[in-house]
């Protein structure tokens, strides 16, 4: 019996430019590609992305990174530092809905590619354009890298023990993919407005905007008390118990009580109900007001089980904890397994079955899908010249001999 056809994806007849490199534009455009976009990614002809090198290398020298985070994505290379590569691709940007750029400020205006250029041949243009610091500011000429962003923004500060270095929060590279979710949603807005209008607009998004924009109260509270924020480890301020606990087998588990029930759930998990009594911790700012005590019995508590155990005592009492998983804990982890968050596709031209994050979010009738990984530098750049522009194959190899292409 035949196999029913995937359903069409919501960005099916949409085509994205994407001549950004590494991670934060680049991956808007993964984002778009996933969901039905057709995604061009414009490349230097000699190297191309530096992404391709960015991470561990294959068989093909092409890294996993790029195999995973270029996915869907059809390679074309053009010089855009050349006359008849500014006006190759200008053809292609007069038939595209959106492209995303991540160059310093004035770079692509340089080349007579900038926002004022191409609004001139596509007036219906949406431009995603990510930079370290945004398009204006005093800041707009320096270099922007997602380590500087968690800095400058704010967050870095935070990340650390009391008193000790602070250090990068989570991935180095975070901030980058943070910047390539709101460059998603400002593309999918600006569409919905060239929907109602008829126009397109750019999207300037800065990485140190988005990493300052999940401060969560950082701001409202230094502007209304002087407080500032400082390192607080693996807990928080404003709850207790709230934090990373170690385990008897060397492993940790998160726990979160948030609130003065949560607490007495744990307690029963722990077999000490007596701990949430109104005379002891039960309530939340008493727990607060001697946050070192509360944490060293609940530090005991987990340091002498299993993490497994202590994961179940607190799954059987309906208190918040998980474990801090590493990516073999994750690998072997049920809940990715259920929900086919990890996904195996064939690479031929590497030799082997590589396996990477699937598609989020979840839709559930339109949902994304990964078609292929990331293509070898200029894979598609006939395929896409001749059937978008029309070139011949006489042009084509004229440009290439240039090496325009």
């Amino acid at each position: 019996m035949p196999q029913p056809s995937p359903p069409e994806r919501p960005l099916a007849g949409i085509r994205v430019i994407d001549v950004a490199t590494v991670i934060a534009a680049p991956y808007c455009a993964t984002i778009l590609g996933e969901f039905g976009a057709e995604v061009l990614k414009v490349e230097h002809p000699i190297g191309g992305d530096a992404c391709r090198r960015f991470g561990t290398p294959t068989k093909r020298e092409d890294t996993l990174t790029w195999l995973s985070e270029a996915r869907n994505k059809k390679s074309v290379t053009i010089d855009l530092r050349r006359p008849e590569g500014v006006d190759l691709f200008s053809q292609l940007v007069a038939k595209t809905d959106v492209l995303c750029e991540n160059f310093r400020p004035g770079t692509l205006e340089r080349w007579g590619v900038g926002w004022e250029d191409l609004r001139k041949v596509n007036p219906r243009l949406i431009m995603l354009r990510v930079t370290g610091y945004g398009q204006d500011g005093p800041y707009r000429d320096q270099p922007g890298f997602a380590r500087i962003a968690h800095a400058v923004g704010g967050m870095a500060y935070l990340a650390g023990m009391p008193k000790g270095t602070p250090v990068t929060p989570g991935s180095t590279t975070l901030a980058d993919y943070m910047t390539g979710l709101y460059g998603a949603i400002g593309v999918l807005m600006a569409l919905r407005w060239r929907d109602q209008t008829g126009e397109g607009q750019f999207i300037d998004a800065a990485l140190y905007e988005t990493v300052f924009r999940c401060t969560d109260e950082l701001a409202p509270a230094y502007a209304m008390f002087g407080t500032v924020r400082e390192r607080h480890g693996p807990h928080i301020e404003t709850a207790c118990p709230y934090g990373h606990f170690p385990t008897h087998d060397g492993k940790w588990v998160a726990i979160a009580c948030t609130t003065d029930k949560l607490f007495a759930r744990l307690t029963n998990a722990m077999g000490r109900p007596e701990l949430a009594s109104s005379s002891l911790y039960g309530e939340q700012r008493t727990r607060i007001e001697n946050r070192s005590d509360v944490n060293e019995i609940v530090r005991d508590w987990c340091g002498s089980l299993t993490r497994d155990e202590v994961l179940k005592r607190c799954n059987e009492a309906d208190a918040p904890a998980g474990p801090l998983n590493n990516i073999a804990d994750i690998f072997g982890d049920r809940q990715f397994h259920a929900r086919r968050n990890l996904v195996s596709i064939d690479a031929e031209d590497v030799g082997e079955t590589i396996i990477v994050p699937n598609v989020i979010p979840r839709l559930s009738e339109t949902p994304g899908r990964i078609e292929t990984l990331g293509p070898r530098l200029g894979e598609h750049t006939e395929e896409v010249l001749k059937s978008v522009l029309g070139v011949s194959d006489a042009e084509i190899a004229s440009l290439r001999k240039k090496r325009v292409i």
